[in-house]
């Protein structure tokens, strides 16, 4: 852990301005979220993209914001603010107050902070605002620009979760890449919800049995962010492709996902007390899932194992995370609904959670033909059970895999020892 004051040393000269759409989307129009989208109201995702010099080279700020303002035409909702109908559901009033727009300098030339692999200096470099207490004056969408002292750039996006889920933030960032190529579609995107309402037999289920994938949190009002009741870090390992093989080779050739979060489930278990935890969540891409649409359309669903977890076959944790998950979208959908979208709850570390980025394209956002060097993605706003968070360690498919965990402070040297006592990947 850095201290503040080197912290604050590393990021400086800080420029806070706002871009918003070119043009106004007119009077009256809302946005309303969804059940699932409000059941995510308290989580935020931030993003973090690094690009060699060449990528930006001469490139102004004006320069950046310029394509921002076509972007923002087609992606109306996430410009506008939040408001309260007089029920207590939130929607967004479309009032184009646009996003806020960070700019910041780096002491670090890029190699130099990425060599420095410290997961907690990430988060310098996008914004960890979060909606509230002042619900008409925060942006959901907050952009950061950091310029690195060999010329190399991050560009760090802050997603509410409320929007979307990772496939729609990652989707709406790779959009910008194509209107700085010059796309311009002919109208904004569809960005109505399709949603599955439960049937009768359903709505009986959801009495007798509540979701298991989410935990209802004190009120937080307008404030939306959820307290831990510990404090709470984050830590990043790398899996090389050829160190994952073998691990998939030991645990039977399940993906690479599954055969992760196997790893990790039993880990957690090993330096907990007791032999849970026995009910996990997952996160997951959902097949119905089209591109254009904005929303929270992730898969949600929990595994549940009766014995003793530490005493488990990985092999077999394995086959439940991939052939075993209980979807529960029906049934948060309900409890939402049922609490008319104003109850505050908490998916990501509920349980322990883990979130798949396979599918998410990291590395579809193409700056005038300049790619990332490299992505990296966390969530905030995550409960005490923590959040494991799978993802690609690069682009075109590579095989490796960047596990970023969120776990309780005291567990994660414990854990650390664990994973590379037993699996030597830590």
């Amino acid at each position: 852990m850095v201290s503040s004051k080197l912290e604050d040393g590393l990021i400086y000269n800080i420029k806070l301005s706002s871009v918003g759409p070119a043009r106004v989307t007119g009077q009256d129009v809302v946005y309303e979220p969804s059940n699932m989208d409000l059941a995510m109201k308290l989580h935020y995702l931030r993003g973090i993209y690094y690009f060699d010099s060449q990528a930006f080279q001469d490139v102004t700020i004006y320069k950046i914001k310029e394509p921002i303002f076509i972007w923002f035409n087609y992606f109306y909702m996430t410009n506008g603010r939040f408001r309260r109908a007089e029920s207590g559901r939130p929607y967004i009033k479309c009032n184009d107050c646009g996003a806020r727009f960070i700019e910041a300098q780096c002491d670090k030339t890029l190699e130099e902070w990425l060599e420095m692999k410290d997961t907690s200096l990430e988060k310098l470099l996008v914004s960890n605002q979060v909606l509230g207490p002042e619900l008409a004056f925060s942006p959901p969408v907050l952009i950061q620009h950091t310029k690195f002292k060999c010329g190399g750039i991050s560009l760090g996006l802050s997603w509410a979760h409320v929007l979307g889920d990772v496939f729609s933030a990652t989707e709406f960032w790779n959009f910008l890449g194509k209107v700085v190529g010059g796309y311009q579609p002919p109208r904004p995107l569809n960005l109505a919800h399709s949603l599955t309402k439960a049937n009768s037999t359903q709505t009986l289920q959801k009495i007798v049995e509540d979701p298991l994938s989410i935990k209802l949190v004190d009120p937080v009002e307008d404030h939306w962010i959820a307290n831990a009741s510990c404090k709470l870090e984050s830590f990043s390992i790398h899996v090389s492709a050829s160190k994952l093989g073998h691990l998939q080779s030991r645990i039977g050739i399940q993906g690479p996902f599954e055969s992760l979060c196997a790893i990790i489930w039993q880990s957690i278990s090993r330096i907990r007390d007791g032999p849970g935890p026995k009910v996990v969540t997952i996160c997951k891409k959902g097949e119905e899932k089209k591109e254009g649409l904005i929303g929270n359309t992730q898969v949600i669903g929990v595994v549940k194992v009766d014995d003793s977890i530490r005493e488990a076959n990985p092999s077999e944790l394995a086959r439940l995370i991939k052939n075993e998950i209980i979807d529960e979208r029906l049934k948060i959908d309900e409890a939402i609904e049922k609490d008319h979208g104003v109850s505050d709850v908490i998916v990501y570390g509920a349980n322990l959670t883990f979130v798949s980025l396979e599918g998410v394209d990291l590395y579809g956002f193409d700056w005038k033909g300049h790619r990332p060097k490299n992505v990296s993605y966390f969530i905030d706003g995550v409960g005490d059970a923590g959040t494991v968070l799978v993802l690609s360690d690069g682009p075109n498919d590579s095989k490796g895999r960047i596990v970023t965990m969120t776990l309780p402070e005291d567990e994660i040297m414990k854990l650390k020892n664990e994973l590379n006592n037993e699996w030597a990947i830590a």
